[in-house]
């Protein structure tokens, strides 16, 4: 693979993703088991990794003002959208378990088919005032065929709002993502003072497509300060159990899970204040 051809285009081996490049991230799409969270929960660390490789990368980064501005950014709404059949396999978004800042900012949608998530998903794409969009499809609608997945990156990439599309015990199909990962939990390395406690979350990636990157695999780590990814063959070693909340306890080499995620009550959906979703 090294050296190889991707899509008509030689690749070099400093094209391989890792943690802190926002290439490519405008549009991508994350399989995963309607068992477990992996797919959202890996959707959130990799904008997150996204927008912080966006805000180092920026040209105004070395302006005086640009802390300030930073800052207003930081507080755009974060849309997710689900149809109701995700909704009964993963469950909705629990707010206590979101991380601290994205907890106040999350507008959720549920939607009764896939066509209305995919309206919901443009309409958001073309609002500025969100710092990146989320969708969550089970299956593998209709709907969702390659004009419609088209439709979604020529949104994303006008507008320039991010877009993570988590299919739900899908196969894989015709998309335009500009990026595409297999994600399943992993285990997490022991904490280094409470062994009763979680540790922090890892899934196992594969980057499986990609028009900027080499494939290949991962273990994914959510730690406190920055998405970190190492060598399948090489697990992380012993981390502090700071500000961890969450337990993958999966064996990586499984296939199926027998713990589904558990559902939250709270209701994260609210007013957009008199302002259209689709507002430039």
């Amino acid at each position: 693979m090294r050296g190889g051809l991707k899509g008509g285009v030689r690749l070099r081996p400093s094209a391989r993703w890792k943690p802190g490049v926002a290439a490519g991230a405008i549009h991508s799409e994350i399989f995963a088991s309607g068992h477990e969270a992996a797919g959202a929960a890996l959707a959130i660390a990799l904008a997150q990794d996204a927008a912080a490789a966006g805000k180092s990368s920026s040209p105004d980064a070395s302006s005086p003002n640009f802390g300030a501005l930073d800052e207003i950014m930081d507080q755009r709404s974060v849309l997710w959208v689900q149809d109701r059949a995700s909704v009964r396999l993963t469950g909705r978004p629990y707010r206590h378990g979101l991380p601290q800042h994205l907890r106040h900012r999350i507008i959720h949608v549920v939607a009764e088919k896939a066509e209305d998530v995919l309206f919901a998903l443009e309409e958001g794409l073309r609002c500025r005032d969100l710092a990146f969009v989320i969708g969550e499809l089970a299956g593998n609608p209709r709907g969702l065929n390659f004009t419609a997945s088209r439709r979604l990156s020529l949104a994303a990439e006008r507008h320039g709002v991010p877009l993570w599309l988590v299919r739900v015990d899908a196969a894989h199909d015709l998309s335009s993502a500009r990026m595409r990962w297999d994600v399943r939990s992993a285990p997490s390395a022991a904490p280094q003072w409470n062994g009763a406690a979680p540790g922090i979350p890892c899934w196992h990636g594969e980057l499986f497509r990609s028009r900027s990157h080499v494939p290949g695999h991962w273990i994914l780590r959510d730690d406190p300060a920055a998405l970190s990814a190492s060598s399948p063959a090489a697990p992380p070693t012993d981390i502090t159990d700071d500000n961890t909340s969450h337990d993958n306890t999966a064996n990586e080499n499984d296939v199926s899970f027998d713990q589904p995620r558990q559902t939250g009550s709270v209701d994260l959906a609210r007013a957009t204040v008199g302002r259209s979703m689709a507002a430039l």
